[in-house]
């Protein structure tokens, strides 16, 4: 489907505006968002602030289980996509806890606390937004039918709901939920400036194996996400970011030894 559309429409005649259109309107949204939380944190008792937070929390972990389904989706050969996902869930955690991610994004967050002089739960709610607001199968295709087509429909919709998660996100954590958006623009931007060369390899993202792993991946995480912010448990996300990579790897060696 992509691929077709890419011979079609050549990234060559999009402007950088065209191909990264999306992401701006997703960063714009998360900025309006933080700020109408902000003003709501300071009219909102604690309680209702942290209902506010639960209620995200229980959305989160509807969106997790949801992604993650899409582990069942995938059979290559004899393997199932829950077997590769275990691995690469597992082995990524292993990698990124022992290049300890988490205390690396949180020492990013800590800095950036310090250069803006943010107060209480700062880093907190620079990492599960930044992280919230990048994993899922809506920033993969949405970046690619950006950066291929111009096409910034699935990230107008992504900016929606990620606009709403801010509000209620900021709400809880304060002004660290803004400074996600410089995320956003590194990791969704990237995707949308590197869609000619990713569309070449995979024939339907949509559909894909290992855009499929990675979503479902990034769902594992989403759910921890959603458990953290219940106050559950105390995951750390962030160690599992190598399972992002990890997943698509795996998928390319099975699918060349099967």
């Amino acid at each position: 489907m992509l691929t077709s559309l890419f011979w079609l429409i050549h990234p060559a005649t999009l402007n950088l505006w065209d191909k990264t259109s999306g992401t701006w309107i997703n960063v714009a949204t998360v900025l309006i968002g933080s700020i109408l939380g902000l003003m709501l944190k300071g009219s909102l008792p604690s309680r209702m602030q942290r209902i506010i937070t639960q209620g995200l929390g229980l959305l989160t972990l509807f969106l997790g289980v949801t992604m993650a389904s899409s582990l069942l989706k995938v059979k290559i050969g004899v393997v199932d996509g829950v077997i590769i996902g275990l691995f690469a869930i597992v082995i990524g955690g292993l990698l990124g806890e022992w290049w300890q991610l988490e205390t690396r994004l949180h020492s990013i967050g800590d800095r950036i606390k310090r250069m803006v002089k943010g107060g209480g739960s700062f880093t907190e709610g620079f990492v599960a937004a930044s992280l919230l607001f990048c994993v899922g199968p809506l920033t993969i295709v949405g970046s690619l039918n950006n950066g291929l087509a111009g096409d910034n429909t699935l990230l107008s919709i992504k900016s929606a709901m990620d606009g709403l998660a801010s509000i209620a996100l900021s709400s809880s954590y304060g002004i660290g939920v803004m400074f996600s958006a410089v995320a956003i623009v590194i990791y969704q931007g990237g995707l949308s400036i590197a869609s000619g060369l990713l569309a070449q390899s995979l024939p339907d993202p949509a559909t894909a194996p290992a855009v499929l792993l990675t979503s479902g991946v990034g769902g594992l995480m989403v759910m921890g996400l959603g458990l953290n912010l219940l106050e559950i448990g105390k995951l750390s996300v962030a160690a599992f970011l190598p399972g992002l990579v990890l997943a698509p790897l795996f998928c390319a060696i099975i699918e060349r030894l099967t």
